[in-house]
């Protein structure tokens, strides 16, 4: 009984505290900011407080196994072991349509070319733009290494 008096006095206390606190803030520029700070960090947190609540009520657990994917089919995960080291080369790393332009353009191209178009080309290109033929500058041979990269994947 003792015990629980001194708690409800504390609790009254420290209440009474962080009303003059506030009371104080108020009256201060920074105050009203700190006070609206305050209360959106409160309503995020009562956010997830409550969010988290659900998810225990529920017994929400997730978990990846093949038994979530059956739906009639025979899935299995060990089809997909060396997805990552596989060389997947993805809708990220197709060339975009403007630099396939631009490429066709320098090459020459007016239509998509072959391994061999590609090949042949380069190398009448290479031997135009090379450095050594070129007075040193090696900017157009980049350029035509890139485009020749491009190109390359466009064709396989």
């Amino acid at each position: 009984m003792y015990n629980n008096t001194i708690i409800y006095i504390f609790n009254r206390l420290v209440r009474l505290a962080i009303l003059f606190f506030i009371l104080y803030l108020i009256f201060t520029n920074f105050g009203t900011f700190m006070i609206i700070v305050g209360i959106f960090f409160l309503i995020i947190g009562f956010i997830v407080y409550n969010f988290k609540k659900k998810m225990r009520a529920n017994n929400f657990s997730f978990r990846f196994d093949s038994s979530q994917f059956q739906n009639g089919q025979n899935f299995d995960f060990k089809d997909f072991r060396n997805f990552n080291n596989s060389g997947f080369q993805g809708f990220a790393n197709a060339p975009r349509f403007d630099e396939v332009a631009k490429a066709k353009e320098f090459f020459g191209f007016t239509s998509s070319p072959s391994k061999e178009e590609i090949k042949k080309r380069y190398k009448e290109l290479a031997k135009k733009y090379h450095p050594d033929i070129n007075n040193g500058d090696d900017e157009k041979m980049k350029e035509l290494n890139h485009y020749r990269d491009i190109l390359m994947k466009t064709v396989e």
